[in-house]
């Protein structure tokens, strides 16, 4: 049986440790609430771009830009988006695990596969069994616009270049606290959704400046839109997944802090009753 100093010496590390996962809880629940406020603006504004866009490149005739541009699929290019920190459940597990399913279903299916990490964790599990050619870490802190169109401008000049024919952007998007949804978007090239029955009447619009104009314009800006919007979704997830982490953390050490405690006790019981028997021998046997 373990002695009574190291059993205590347990019972106050799982007590110091109860201590940070319950400030790490706290700070995560503060942070998660601007996070989720800062998607729930976001979202309307992306969905609404991303539905203009797809119903334009619908109706239009031709490539009228390159970033609309039909060719064959013989290199993709795969965006993975992770956080920069651990101590959040299977956040990044599960979506790396994503990110290997995918590659693996389409190395058949194209020559060729890029993978471009945002945040660490992300690079750190991928590096060794895929070739990463660039990694944006420690950018998901504080998510600003203006890294998002970096990023658009990273993807968008590799499409221009042809150094990939496809881009697809992987990222957990944030549905609850407890739940995150594994999301792939495709992000090049533009593709319009299939038209029902009730849409298959054309609806005729006037562009003013010129369409090609207005594309070279509005194309560039949904790439970052979206890619922003997928950062934002990808922080609230991530402070959502690590606040119910360290609340289950912290449940396990309150109970791992009663089951030492009540070992503490046993053996300390059991070292009086043995001091016990120790002085009623001594006694009984200065009598005898």
């Amino acid at each position: 049986m373990a002695s009574l100093k190291s059993i205590k010496k347990r019972i106050v590390s799982v007590k110091n440790t109860r201590q940070i996962t319950k400030a790490m809880k706290m700070v995560s629940a503060a942070k998660l609430r601007r996070a989720q406020e800062a998607v729930v603006a976001a979202r309307p504004y992306a969905g609404k771009l991303a539905e203009v866009l797809q119903s334009l490149a619908g109706n239009l005739e031709g490539d009228l830009h390159p970033l609309l541009e039909k060719r064959e699929a013989k290199k993709l290019l795969l965006v993975v988006v992770t956080s920069d920190r651990g101590l959040c459940g299977g956040f990044n597990t599960n979506l790396c695990k994503a990110a290997e399913r995918f590659i693996k279903e389409k190395k058949a299916e194209f020559e060729q596969i890029s993978l471009m990490t945002v945040g660490r964790k992300g690079y750190e599990a991928l590096k060794n069994r895929h070739t990463v050619g660039k990694n944006f870490p420690n950018v998901l802190a504080k998510p600003s616009y203006q890294t998002a169109a970096m990023l658009a401008h990273e993807v968008i000049d590799g499409y221009l270049a042809e150094e990939y024919d496809q881009v697809v952007l992987l990222f957990n998007a944030f549905r609850t606290v407890m739940s995150q949804d594994i999301t792939f978007q495709q992000l090049l090239p533009v593709v319009p959704e299939e038209k029902g029955i009730a849409d298959e009447t054309p609806v005729e619009y006037i562009y003013e400046p010129s369409v090609a104009e207005l594309l070279a314009e509005i194309l560039p800006k949904n790439i970052e839109v979206q890619i922003f919007k997928a950062m934002l979704e990808s922080v609230a997830a991530e402070h959502g997944a690590r606040m119910t982490a360290m609340d289950s953390a912290s449940k396990n050490a309150n109970e791992m802090i009663g089951k030492l405690t009540l070992q503490y006790n046993r053996a300390r019981q059991a070292a009086i009753t043995t001091e016990l028997m120790e002085i009623i021998s001594g006694a009984e046997s200065i009598k005898g």
